[in-house]
Order: C-alpha cells, then sequence, then structure tokens
C-alpha cells in the first residue's frame, strides 16, 4: 500500500481515538497523542512526510492563535499594579535560577537558556478541560503572556546569534523585532480609538447575524498576514499568530461564538496533529542509549523546580494551590524547547545526545504537568465536596439544597 494512503488512514484512526484512549487512562489527551505518535513511528506506521510536516506546522501556529484568543488585554492591562509586578518576578527568578543551576551542573547555554521558556500554548488545551474563569488559569494566562514575549525574544536572539553570530546582523534583527512591537501597540492604540468613535465598524467586520461566516473569514485572514508579515521580517511565526489571536480578543470580544468556532476546528483536527508530529518527531530507539532517558529526566526536574520555587513570588497574588498549579501550567514549554533543540543541533553547539534528551525531556514536562494539574484539581475538587457536606450536616435546617459544587 500506499505510504501516503498508510499516514493518512493512520492520523485519522488516531486523531478519532485517542480521547477514548485517554478517557480510558485517565489522562489528558495531548500526552495520549504524543506517546501515540512515538509508538506508531517506532512501528514505521508514521514517519516524516513533507505534508505532515508543513500541517502540523500549521497546527502549532493555530495552536498559539487560539492561545492568543484566550488573552484578555483588557483585564491584564487592568489589573493590579502588584500583579503585574509578582508575574515578572516570577519570570525574572526563572532565569536567575536558570543560569545558576545550569552553570553549577555544567549544561551548555543552548540548555540554560531552554530551562525558563514559558509557552502559553497549552493553556488552550487546558481551557478546554477547566473553567477559563478558574483562578489559577486566569493567573497561568497573565504570567505567561509575559514569559511568552520574553520566551520569543530569547529564541530570536538564539536564533539569530547561531547564524549571523552576536555582530549587526543580530542587533539588525532584534531591531526588527523592536519595531515590529513598538509598530503592533501604536496600531493597536489608534484601532482602540477608531472603534471607540466609530463601533459600528466592528459590527460591521463582525455581524452578529452572519450567514456567511464573516468572522471566521476575517480572522483566519488576519491569522496568515501576520505570519506572512513573520516571515517578510524573518522572526519567528510563533509570534506573528499569537498577536493575531490576542487581537482578535480584544477588538471582537463582542462575538461569543467565535472562540468556540475556532477552537472545533483547532482542536478536532489541526492541533492533534501537531501533538502526534512532536511525537514522531522522537525516536524511541534512543531510549536505549545510556544517559538519554537520566538526563532528559534531570532537565525536566529542573524545569519543573524552578517553577515551583519561583512560583512563592505568586503566593503574595494568589492562594497556595493556585501558585503551585500555575507553576505546573507554565512547565509545558515543548515546542520552544523543541525550537531550541534543533537550533542548537543544526549549529552544532551541542550533540545529538543533549538533542535527544532535551526532545525527550519537553515530552516528560508535559505529561507530568498535566497529570499533576489533574491530580491537584481533583483533590481539590474533594476538598470542596467534603467541606459541602460538612457544612450540611452541620446546619440546624439541613443544609441548602444549592450546591457550590459544580
Amino acid at each position: 500500500m500506499d505510504r501516503s494512503i498508510v499516514l493518512i488512514l493512520a492520523l485519522s484512526l488516531l486523531i478519532w481515538t485517542s480521547p477514548y484512549i485517554a478517557k480510558a487512562l485517565r489522562m489528558p489527551t495531548p500526552p495520549v497523542e504524543i506517546v501515540a505518535g512515538s509508538i506508531l513511528a517506532y512501528f514505521g506506521i508514521l514517519g516524516n512526510d513533507e505534508f505532515f510536516d508543513m500541517i502540523a506546522e500549521m497546527g502549532f501556529l493555530y495552536l498559539m492563535f487560539l492561545a492568543g484568543m484566550e488573552v484578555n488585554l483588557k483585564e491584564i492591562t487592568g489589573s493590579e499594579k502588584g500583579t503585574l509586578r509578582q508575574a515578572m518576578l516570577f519570570v525574572g527568578s526563572l532565569w536567575i535560577l536558570s543560569v545558576t543551576s545550569g552553570t553549577l551542573l555544567g549544561y551548555s547555554p543552548i540548555v540554560i537558556v531552554s530551562l525558563p521558556l514559558i509557552s502559553i500554548g497549552l493553556l488552550a488545551s487546558l481551557s478546554r478541560i477547566y473553567d477559563k474563569k478558574t483562578p489559577w488559569l486566569q493567573l497561568s494566562v497573565t504570567v505567561g503572556v509575559i514569559g511568552e514575549i520574553t520566551s520569543i525574544v530569547a529564541l530570536t536572539v538564539l536564533d539569530a546569534a547561531s547564524t549571523v553570530g552576536f555582530g549587526l546582523k543580530l542587533w539588525i534583527k532584534l531591531g526588527y523585532l523592536s519595531l515590529f512591537i513598538a509598530g503592533i501597540y501604536i496600531l493597536y492604540r489608534l484601532l482602540k480609538l477608531l472603534f471607540w468613535w466609530f463601533p459600528e465598524i466592528k459590527s460591521e467586520l463582525m455581524p452578529k447575524l452572519d450567514t456567511s461566516d464573516q468572522d471566521i473569514r476575517l480572522s483566519m485572514s488576519l491569522f496568515f498576514i501576520l505570519i506572512t508579515l513573520m516571515l517578510v521580517l524573518h522572526l519567528e511565526l510563533a509570534l506573528g499568530s499569537f498577536i493575531a489571536g490576542v487581537a482578535i480578543s480584544a477588538f471582537f470580544h463582542h462575538k461569543k461564538s467565535l472562540e468556540d468556532k475556532m477552537s472545533s476546528l483547532g482542536f478536532g483536527f489541526l492541533i492533534p496533529l501537531f501533538f502526534i508530529h512532536v511525537g514522531v518527531s522522537f525516536d524511541l530507539e534512543s531510549l536505549a542509549i545510556p544517559g538519554i532517558f537520566t538526563g532528559a529526566l534531570l532537565i525536566t526536574a529542573l524545569s519543573i523546580s524552578i517553577r515551583l520555587i519561583s512560583a512563592f513570588h505568586l503566593r503574595k497574588i494568589a492562594d497556595y494551590q493556585s501558585a503551585l498549579t500555575t507553576a505546573f501550567a507554565l512547565s509545558m514549554p515543548l515546542t520552544l524547547l523543541i525550537a531550541v533543540a534543533t537550533i542548537g543541533y543544526t549549529s552544532g553547539n551541542i550533540d545529538i545526545m543533549i538533542y535527544y534528551q532535551m526532545i525527550l525531556a519537553s515530552l516528560f514536562e508535559v505529561i507530568v504537568s498535566m497529570v499533576a494539574i489533574k491530580t491537584i484539581e481533583g483533590i481539590s475538587h474533594k476538598k470542596a465536596i467534603e467541606r459541602y457536606r460538612k457544612q450540611k450536616e452541620e446546619s440546624p435546617a439541613g443544609g441548602s439544597s444549592h450546591s457550590p459544587v459544580s
């Protein structure tokens, strides 16, 4: 049978069955898709394919787009100064701990840079499992946006430095990045002013009674326009797709059904393909190489540990459980970690052994973090039920019939 046919059939069946497997194993779906991709690649059913690579990359960019749509700029910019200050302290602490611990352990600069990376792409997956208004999820988005921007800047610098060195070309690329961010901010302020004076423009662009899916057309157009702009400027594509999602959320929040429409397309098709591709990119045979597994575990433990330590900064603005869960929610850089590992390996700054350790660590971080979040939430839910039952028993009238537990 033709390899392309086998690939299409395998991907179709995996996309369809992975939620059932995840439910049976009581695990989140993304880790199941990653592990299943690795297993099918090991048996030769899945493999590298130009079309598969391209659509998986699109799945990642779409995931970043949905992550941007989760961001409520009005809430973040309107947050108390204390919240933003603690969020920046969290990110700053990550980098200080990464440089300190990485240097003491003798890690290469590539591994050290990978430790504090933050990507909020997987928060879009978590928001489909847990209530978006959950305190720790809202806090994760606020802290994650600052960490994401810092990580993308670091990735841009690393990518440029690995190809052009630390000379004039690096400063030119950083100049492009600075001008782009400044331009986006100015455009945001201008559009905000325009829509304030002429609110009917928003309704015209995305009418409430939409018979031609104009909301989806505009969203996808903006998505591809910003990706194209990133290609022209030779900047990180994830930044463009993320900003596109933020723009949709900022200016068209009146369209309540849009996010559900966009999420259905992403999580029903494109994003599972990306997770499966991540699994395919890891060679299971490399686990037999001495040091790969233990090295990956050490990177995973170090990456999560520095986040748990940095979470003490969040205790001033959140309870213990929210701070702890936020630390785990921000412990899944996945794609950025894979990107840094790829840059390091192709530039010759790390060998194949460290490359596989970093790839495996990116998978471990997702699995450990998602299982930890589910465990913490499960314990919290049980405690809430116990508190409600206790209050009901202690109430003279037998308690209210309305349960606070959903």
